[in-house]
């Protein structure tokens, strides 16, 4: 069994998911919103990516969290360390629900994520691979410091950017 570890900021609290948050993940998978991480999505795919959540982080020992409000612990995204097959490096990934969007929450848990990645995983350097018409994620990406560094063509995603993170002394500026 996995432990998954809990990282708190000053308004969420990023931890393992729980079954209680798969409406919230469903109706985000479900919804245009989803078209840059490969949705829309029916239930049944929802669920299969949902529980590959902790399974990531019981074969690589990282993965991502649920980004849940501190106060109501409410489930606002999604938000961590991600390596699929198919990936080029190890990302810091987002994936912010409609009640978590609009208010830097994203920032807040991917500087939590890029710290954990940094100084608990040992990684030495992150991107992130956004699609560069998801004009809200190329935002974040700058906003937490991040740089364009090449073209990337995913084979079921299709033309993708990767951004490179700070190292991680730059990083703690951000």
């Amino acid at each position: 069994m996995t432990t998954i570890p809990t990282l708190t900021t000053a308004r969420l609290t990023l931890r393992a998911p729980r079954l209680s948050d798969f409406d919230a993940y469903a109706e985000f998978r479900a919804s245009d919103r989803a078209r840059f991480v490969g949705g829309p999505n029916t239930a049944i795919e929802a669920w299969g990516q949902f529980i590959g959540l902790p399974g990531q982080w019981a074969i690589r020992g990282y993965g991502r969290w649920i980004a849940a409000d501190r106060a109501t612990d409410a489930p606002l995204g999604v938000v961590g360390l991600l390596y699929p097959v198919g990936w080029p490096e190890p990302e810091i990934a987002w994936s912010m629900f409609e009640t978590g969007e609009g208010r830097g929450l994203a920032h807040e848990a991917a500087l939590a994520a890029r710290d954990y990645a940094y100084t608990t995983a040992g990684w030495n350097t992150a991107i992130s691979l956004i699609d560069p018409a998801n004009t809200r994620s190329v935002a974040l990406a700058e906003r937490l410091g991040c740089r364009p560094e090449t073209d990337y063509q995913h084979a079921i995603f299709g033309a993708m950017q990767i951004w490179r993170h700070p190292a991680q002394a730059e990083g703690r500026a951000a």
